[in-house]
Formats: structure tokens, sequence, C-alpha cells
């Protein structure tokens, strides 16, 4: 005589004869009225597991799925192997077959989940979840958090968690977490505490699955736990690892914090699998080395020049995650960006307004000036400048005034089209957005009266000033406007009423001169010709001002023509510069030196850049022959001082 667990199961052999989609709709409404009234009882080996660790008596899984949606993981590894295992058994046949995580639910209705088979179907309900839009996803997800069988299935990683395999659990682990479930929950929690106690039975495969899965996960105390004994483990097995991709899975795990003798051990490691590096490999590596905050550049040289070689091969995607590694890691590749940049602007037409944008603004945080693409996107919005959104129009003005681009020939065109698209989006602009497109196009000397007319009525410049008491950045917009307005002195468009006083109270400066400047200064002009550590108006510091009777600078051959005008043919300022007061692998100033240069012209100096960071290799004797040159030069030369592209400056 057949006996039946429960119920349920007498119900199942009955409707036998009834149509799938009837019998599963009553099944599962007769299910869920059960699992109201029934309790999940932990056994104690899951009490064991947590002891030290107490967790909330908390759902299972987290309803709204929200975090999941914004976090998708982008493979699964186990679910590669579901089709050979489909051949073998009926289970994973109708695995296959599912086309909704809901599916993969019903499916255990016909086929309850064995100890063997509960990693396969988290993995195969995160597999699917993966090819879903957003919104459908949303609502998948919310039937799947409220079928009865995830609870139970849920149930069933907790209590076999003590006897999956090595793979299937961290295979269990990454699809739950992926799937959106909450980090808080016991089935997550549980296990974690499971994989620790087994962490040393670990293979490669299984601890890369498991490196990838814990280091986007939230911080807990099993967490840190975990990642603390992966470090320890990973002390006796970096010369064990022959994979790449397991090396780099380590990598991005043991993040940051690790402590900088392990990172260099991982990242020698790497450098000695050099020659296993695919594509792939080499993108990652770029994002590893940034997850630990290692900028190693042995590894980063010899991934630059890989990159370099094969730009063609790598996607957008790919080139714009590369430089952002290299901003966060301070690193910088004058042939790697160069190459980037070419073939953005030798595939220019395959680009939109958006995707250049967003490289522009990168290679701008680098300091790095593509000059050939900045010329072809300007060439682009003189004659589609309608295309520009007013997001991506701010962000090019940042661009091109920061880097100092010059157009040449080009640039009033260029300014004219750019303030027609600006004066459009007037009536939307916030009193912040027309200050900041204000500021830029002041950088390029270049001040429209019908955004100033705007900017300086009332209510807006209320509005800021209220606002720069917060904003460090609108303050100093509002400083540099005032001194624009001062210095410049643009043609302002007729007010009833008096600019506003935008003089703000700064902080003493904390700069101080360049002793070995001063000191060859002295020995070139003398004592008393020499004033050191000038400020002017406020915010300009020069190191020294040299004054200069006229009959010696004209004896040196300087004379009127050259400066400008009497006054700054007698006053010559020297400023010590910095490496991020020029465009990345040039001597071309960028940001503020530019306007710092040109206010300093019509406050009556003639401005002399000397650039500190080659003087450090210098003896006095050379030194003192440099600043002779710079000073008073035999020849003019207005060219940019181009660093030679065959041999790239590395930072």
């Amino acid at each position: 005589m057949s006996m039946y667990k429960s119920g349920l199961d007498m119900l199942r052999c009955a409707l036998r004869s009834t149509p799938r989609c009837k019998r599963d709709s009553f099944i599962r409404t007769h299910k869920s009225s059960c699992y109201k009234s029934r309790s999940f009882a932990v056994p104690s080996q899951l009490g064991r597991s947590t002891q030290g660790h107490a967790l909330k008596q908390v759902r299972y899984y987290w309803p709204s799925g929200e975090g999941f949606l914004n976090e998708r993981a982008t493979a699964s590894p186990e679910t590669s192997d579901l089709s050979g295992k489909a051949k073998r058994t009926p289970f994973y046949t109708h695995l296959q077959n599912c086309t909704c995580p809901t599916d993969v639910l019903d499916t255990l209705e016909q086929f309850p989940a064995s100890q063997q088979n509960v990693s396969s179907v988290f993995s195969r309900m995160w597999e699917i979840s993966k090819t879903m839009k957003d919104e459908q996803l949303r609502c998948e997800l919310q039937q799947m958090f409220e079928h009865p069988e995830f609870k139970e299935v849920c149930g069933r990683a907790m209590t076999d968690a003590w006897r999956m395999r090595s793979s299937d659990l961290t295979y269990c682990l990454l699809a739950i977490v992926s799937l959106g479930v909450s980090q808080k929950t016991q089935v997550v929690q549980t296990l974690l505490r499971v994989i620790q106690e087994r962490l040393n039975t670990f293979d490669e495969k299984s601890l890369s699955i498991l490196a990838s899965c814990i280091q986007d996960m939230e911080d807990s105390r099993n967490v840190q736990a975990l990642r603390e004994a992966l470090r320890l483990l990973l002390k006796d097995r970096i010369p064990e690892i022959q994979s790449v991709v397991v090396l780099q899975s380590m990598m991005r795990a043991v993040g940051k914090n690790t402590p900088i003798h392990l990172k260099k051990q991982l990242a020698i490691k790497a450098l000695s699998l050099a020659d296993k590096f695919s594509s792939a490999n080499i993108q990652y590596m770029f994002i590893s080395l940034a997850a630990m905050e290692l900028n190693f550049k042995p590894l980063l040289d010899l991934c630059s020049k890989r990159l370099s070689e094969n730009v063609h091969e790598f996607s957008f995607s790919t080139l714009l995650s590369v430089l952002k590694s290299c901003n966060k890691l301070h690193y910088r590749n004058y042939t790697l960006f160069c190459s980037i940049s070419d073939f953005m602007a030798n595939t220019f037409d395959m680009w939109s307004n958006r995707e250049v944008t967003l490289f522009l603004v990168m290679f701008e945080d680098l300091l790095f000036r593509p000059v050939v693409l900045l010329d072809a996107f300007a060439e682009r919005i003189i004659q589609k400048s309608e295309s520009l959104t007013l997001k991506n129009l701010l962000s090019v003005l940042k661009v091109f005034s920061l880097l100092n681009h010059d157009l040449k020939e080009k640039k009033p065109l260029f300014l004219d089209c750019v303030t027609m698209v600006l004066e459009s989006y007037l009536p939307k602009m916030s009193p912040t957005e027309l200050l900041k497109a204000v500021h830029y196009l002041g950088l390029l000397e270049h001040f429209p009266q019908t955004l100033l007319e705007k900017l300086l009525q009332k209510g807006p410049l209320d509005q800021l000033l209220e606002r720069s008491q917060q904003s460090e950045n609108i303050q100093r917009w509002l400083s540099m406007l005032d001194l624009c307005l001062r210095l410049d002195k643009p043609q302002l468009p007729p007010s009833p009423t008096s600019l506003p006083d935008l003089h703000f109270s700064r902080p003493a400066l904390t700069v101080t001169a360049n002793s070995d400047v001063q000191s060859a200064v002295r020995s070139i002009v003398g004592n008393d010709a020499v004033q050191d550590s000038v400020l002017e108006q406020g915010i300009y510091f020069i190191d020294c001002v040299i004054t200069l009777p006229r009959q010696t600078e004209e004896a040196r051959g300087l004379n009127a023509e050259d400066s400008g005008s009497p006054q700054s043919a007698q006053r010559i300022a020297v400023v010590c510069t910095t490496h991020n007061s020029f465009c990345f692998g040039t001597t071309h100033p960028r940001g503020s030196l530019v306007i710092k240069l040109r206010h300093l012209e019509k406050l009556g100096y003639k401005p002399v850049l000397v650039p500190v960071f080659e003087l450090s290799s210098k003896t006095e004797e050379e030194k003192i022959k440099m600043l002779q040159k710079l000073i008073f030069p035999e020849q003019e030369s207005g060219a940019t001082q181009e660093i030679p592209h065959d041999s790239p400056k590395n930072e």
C-alpha cells in the first residue's frame, strides 16, 4: 500500500491526469494556504553553525528586489554545465526549458530539489533573470519571492549546506546574492558560515567563484571574517594559482584593506602570468588593481602597451572602465591615452555626443588633452550644435576651458554656436548651471551679454550668494566672476542697480615661494630687483617679481611690443608650476593657471612659468642657466613643448 508523506502528495497523485496548467494553478493555491500556518523548523546543525553570530529572525528573501536591479551580475558559471546535465536527468531537462524564475520553482513541484541540485535551481533563476528588462524583471522577482516553493528551496539550501560540495556552495551563494536576496537573511548568513568552516578544502575554481561573490557584498561580521580568511589562505595559495581569471577574482575580492605585501605578491604573480593575458584579462587587470588601490607600474605599463597595440579590439565600455581605473590609481601613460583618443578620433562617426563627452570628461580628469578628438568634436558642434543636451553642453564647456584647448581660427565660431545653444536652454537653466556656464566661458575669455544679464539679475544672484555659504564651488565661481568683470572688463548689459560686492574673505594662503628659484633669480638680476612672495588680488601668488629699469630690458632685447604695455615690460612675474598645472605630457597650461596668466598680464606683469619638477635633478649652475633662458629668452617661441610620442611619459 502506497504511503504519502502529506496531503499535498496525495493531491499531486490525484491530479496526475489533470491538464498541467490547471493542476499547477490549483496546487499553488492550495499550497499557499498550507504555508500560512506552517512554520519552518531550524535543525540543530543550523543552530550550531551560527553560534557567536546571532542572527535576527528575518525572512529568507528581500521582497522588493530593488537592490538587484541596480547591480546585476554578468555571468553565471554553473549554468554552462546545465546543458550537459540535461541529457542525463529529467530534472535538468525541465530546468533548461524554463523561461522565468517561477517556471523553475514550478519544476520543483514535480521534481523536489535534492542536495545535488539546489544550487542549480538558484543558478538557473539567476541566468534567466539576466535576460529580462528592468520592468519585467521587477515583476518576475516579486512573483518569485511570493512563490511558496521559493521559501522551501531557501530552507533546503540552509539544511543541505553542510553536505554540499564546495563548488555547489559557492554557486549557490553567488546566485542567491545576485538574485537580490537580502544579505542579512538566514540563508545567506548560513552559507557564509558554512563556507568559512570549509574554506581550507576549496579548490582553485571554488575560491574564484567565492571571490567574485564577496567582492561587492555588504560588510557584515561573516563577510569580514570570510574576507580575512581568504587573505590568510591566499598567502599559501598564490604560488599554486595558474589561472589569470582566478587570480584577478582574488585581487578584487581581497580589496583595498589588504596588507600591502599581499597586494604586491598578487601583482607580481599576475606579472608572471602575463604571457597568458587575453584582451579580457588586460581590461580586468586594470579593474583588479584599482579594486586593491595598488599602482603597480610594471604590470600597468605592460597592460597599457598590450592595450595600445590592440585598441581596436576593445569596446566603448571597456576603454572607459580602463580610463576610470587609471584615474583611481593616479596612473598616467601618454602612449595609452594617445592610442585611445586617436582610435576615438579615427572612428568618430561611430560615437554619439554622449559617448564622446564621457571620454572627454575622463581625459580631463586625467589632465590629458586629446587634441585631434577635441578638434573633431568642435567641428561636429559647429555643424550640429542643436544636437547637444544641456548636460553634455556643460561638460563640453568644462573640458574645453579647463584643458585650455586652442581652436585657433575656429574659436569664435565655436563660441558663438555654444552660446546660441546655451541661450536656447536659458529658461530651463538653474542659477547654478548658469553660473557654471558663465564661469567656463569666462575661462575662454568669452562673456555673452544675454547670459550675463540673466545671471546678474537680483533674483538669481541672491540665490547664488545664499548657496555660496554651503558650497565652495559656487563661492569660487562667484569670486572668479568678480575678477573677470574687474580685470577683463567685458561689455556689461545696462543694469538699473549697481553690481553687488562679490569679494569673499579668503583664508590666508599657505603657499611658500620656491627658495631655489628665488636664489637663482637673485644671482641673475641682483637682490635689489627682486621682490619675494607677492599676492595679487588676494588670490594670485607670485614666487618673485623682477622689477627692471627700462634701459636694462632694452639692453637685453625686451621692448614694449613683447609685453603689450610699458608697465608689463618693467615687471616680470616668476611663477613656479607643478605637473598638474600643465596638460599631461606637455607644457600646455591648463585650468586655473590659464586665467592666472591672463589676469597677471592685465595687471601689468610679464608672466614667466618655471616648471619646478624639471629643476630637482639639475645642478645650481644648470638651474641658473635654465632660469636665465626662461626670464630673458634670446628668441621667443610660442609653440607648446610637447613630449615626443616615441618616449611617452608615465606617472
